[in-house]
């Protein structure tokens, strides 16, 4: 039996739900169906219906297509060893359960996950997480490695490219349309709501747009939507009068109507012929969704609405806003709705443990040891082991793969000449850092970027700073008594 866990309720509630489903095996499909429905969509969704009236549930009639992210030097070191929607977030989590957990909340249950860049991590986490996901092979979350065939002798060379050569995949099932996703936002979003608008709009292409934005780079480009959102124009990089006049406000054009800028999210609802139509006869040698496919829609003459989304969204595209989710991820309730919980991979980890330890406005994940320290504003991940006399503030510690036992720190020590144990040694000091994975942190030590720097590759000394904020490399060792 498949367990997901979700950050709202106990290890003992995380089990209800879905054994609730698993326990009903004796029940005809229908029943089955009629308990995931309960479980995973809210009783306020309404019944969607394609063009020909036919009423088709979501899990039948829309396939979702989550990529695991490409290199992005904004993320480094962060995506050294790991794809973007493998980076763990708010102690438990990966950023592609967000995802994922939007899909399945909005009862969408064919989930394909396109993964190529440093995807052993992505890969390994989909397939522990959500192997058990499904009652039947029309219920999954299948992952999709980059791959060679003899027709392609080369790796896929862009989200448009990955699709085309996955399309034999996914015409498995008969989907009306295709939901694309990047597995690297933070949101919360009802695709239900999404999918009704595009089919009551009988459009080809609908795009999600950001109708509040504050700081936006337009890297999934900007659209001129007009006042019935149909977008006019797509731009992957405006020029610098569109980019600073990113608005929703109305303006009018030069023809007399009006229009206004909304920048992208990247997230796409195509109909399934003309996703298969722009791919393998319009634009056969296009290879990005953004930059190629979607305004090779518009000229081609295709219907491109905006779908516009005012919640809470987050493009975690660099170190900077990798650190404020976290920050964002402890003062708010976004990890602790039972109506929309976020799934992860069930680790059966024991309770956290915490000596004389004083903790203030943070985040603690599952199976810490937690001695005589003092944590503020914080983020500490799972398996953390954090020694006494320490103070952690404002960071984020990711946590650890494994305990280690006394005679693992020997026989290490011996090998390596080093006995710095996984963790944070006593006296130790870190303020405004985010410390990766098996991060080995010795004894009175001080990370508190001493000399307000802004930007310093120190790899070779198991750190680099990024926007003011430390990060301590995975696996790196910082000996007894240094100062960063």
């Amino acid at each position: 039996m498949q367990i997901y866990s979700s950050s709202y309720s106990s290890s003992s509630t995380k089990l209800t739900n879905l054994h609730m489903i698993r326990s009903s095996s004796n029940h005809n499909q229908e029943r089955h169906n009629y308990n995931l429905k309960q479980i995973f969509v809210p009783s306020s969704c309404p019944n969607l219906s394609v063009s020909n009236t036919q009423q088709v549930p979501l899990n039948q009639s829309v396939a979702a297509i989550v990529f695991g992210g490409g290199p992005d030097s904004e993320l480094y070191p962060l995506t050294r060893t790991r794809s973007k929607g493998a980076i763990p977030i708010a102690a438990n989590y990966r950023l592609i359960d967000a995802v994922i957990s939007n899909c399945i909340n909005s009862d969408i249950t064919k989930i394909y996950a396109i993964t190529q860049f440093n995807s052993t991590s992505l890969n390994s986490h989909l397939t522990k997480a959500y192997s058990g996901f499904g009652l039947g092979k029309d219920r999954f979350v299948e992952v999709i490695a980059a791959y060679q065939s003899l027709e392609d002798q080369g790796w896929f060379q862009g989200s448009a490219d990955a699709i085309r050569r996955c399309l034999w995949v996914f015409e498995e099932f008969p989907v009306t349309e295709f939901l694309v996703l990047p597995g690297h936002h933070l949101y919360r979003m009802d695709y239900n709501t999404l999918i009704e608008d595009h089919r009551r709009s009988r459009a080809d292409i609908t795009i999600v747009g950001l109708s509040s934005v504050t700081d936006h780079d337009s890297g999934f480009g900007l659209m001129e939507v007009d006042s019935s959102n149909l977008v006019t124009k797509f731009t992957i990089n405006p020029e610098k009068g569109q980019q600073d006049s990113i608005s929703v406000e109305s303006r009018t054009r030069s023809d007399g109507t009006s229009s206004c800028y909304v920048p992208s999210t990247g997230i796409y609802v195509i109909g399934r012929e003309q996703m298969v139509k722009l791919l393998r006869e319009c634009l056969v040698k296009a290879k990005d969704m953004a930059s190629e496919i979607i305004p090779g829609a518009i000229s081609q003459g295709m219907k491109v609405k905006a779908h516009m989304f005012d919640g809470y969204w987050e493009d975690v595209k660099s170190v900077g806003a990798y650190y404020r989710a976290n920050m964002e991820s402890i003062k708010s309730c976004r990890f602790y709705d039972k109506q929309c919980p976020l799934y992860t991979m069930p680790r059966c980890l024991p309770p956290s443990s915490m000596g004389e330890a004083v903790i203030t406005d943070s985040i603690i994940g599952d199976g810490c040891i937690l001695d005589r320290c003092v944590i503020r504003g914080s983020v500490v991940g799972m398996r953390t082991r954090i020694a006494d006399d320490v103070l952690v503030e404002d960071s984020i510690i990711v946590g650890s793969n494994i305990y280690e036992t006394e005679e693992d720190v020997r026989r290490k020590g011996k090998e390596k000449k080093t006995q710095i144990r996984i963790g944070i040694g006593e006296k130790s000091r870190i303020r405004r850092a985010i410390v990766d994975k098996n991060a080995r942190i010795g004894q009175n030590v001080m990370i508190i970027n001493r000399d307000n720097v802004e930007e310093s590759n120190r790899e070779a000394e198991g750190y680099v700073i990024r926007e003011g904020i430390i990060v301590i490399l995975r696996n790196a060792v910082i000996p007894n008594d240094s100062i960063i």
